[in-house]
C-alpha cells in the first residue's frame, strides 16, 4: 500500500487543520471535524493521528506560550507541510477515481 495515501480519519485531520489555519491545535481540529463532518471524535484519537502524521512528515509542530487558561501549559500548534498537502491531493484523486462511473452513486438516480 502506498503510505502517501491517507486513511479517512487522517484526511479529516489534515483537512480540518487546513481549515482552522494558524491556530490549529487538537481541540479546534476536533471541533472542526465535528462541525463540518458531523463525526464525533475523541481528543485521544486526534492526538494519536496528529503524532502519526507528524512522524510521516505530513505536518510540523510548534509550541505556543503558556496560558493561564491551561494551567500554565502551552498549546502545541500544527501546520501541514507541502508533503502533507500533496498527500491530501493524492488521496483526493484516488477517491475521485474510485467514485467515478458507479451508477449506484450517480446523483441523478437518487
Amino acid at each position: 500500500m502506498d503510505r502517501e495515501l491517507l486513511t479517512d480519519f487522517e484526511m479529516m485531520i489534515l483537512l480540518a487543520l487546513l481549515r482552522v489555519g494558524s491556530e490549529a491545535y487538537a481541540v479546534p481540529i476536533a471541533r472542526e471535524i465535528e462541525r463540518t463532518a458531523g463525526r464525533s471524535v475523541t481528543l485521544a484519537a486526534v492526538y494519536t493521528a496528529l503524532e502519526r502524521l507528524r512522524s510521516r512528515g505530513f505536518l510540523t509542530t510548534s509550541v505556543g506560550e503558556p496560558t493561564p487558561e491551561r494551567g500554565g501549559r502551552a498549546k502545541r500548534f500544527y501546520q501541514a507541510t507541502p508533503k502533507g498537502v500533496k498527500a491530501v491531493r493524492k488521496t483526493q484523486r484516488a477517491l475521485i477515481a474510485l467514485w467515478q462511473g458507479l451508477p449506484e452513486l450517480d446523483r441523478s438516480t437518487t
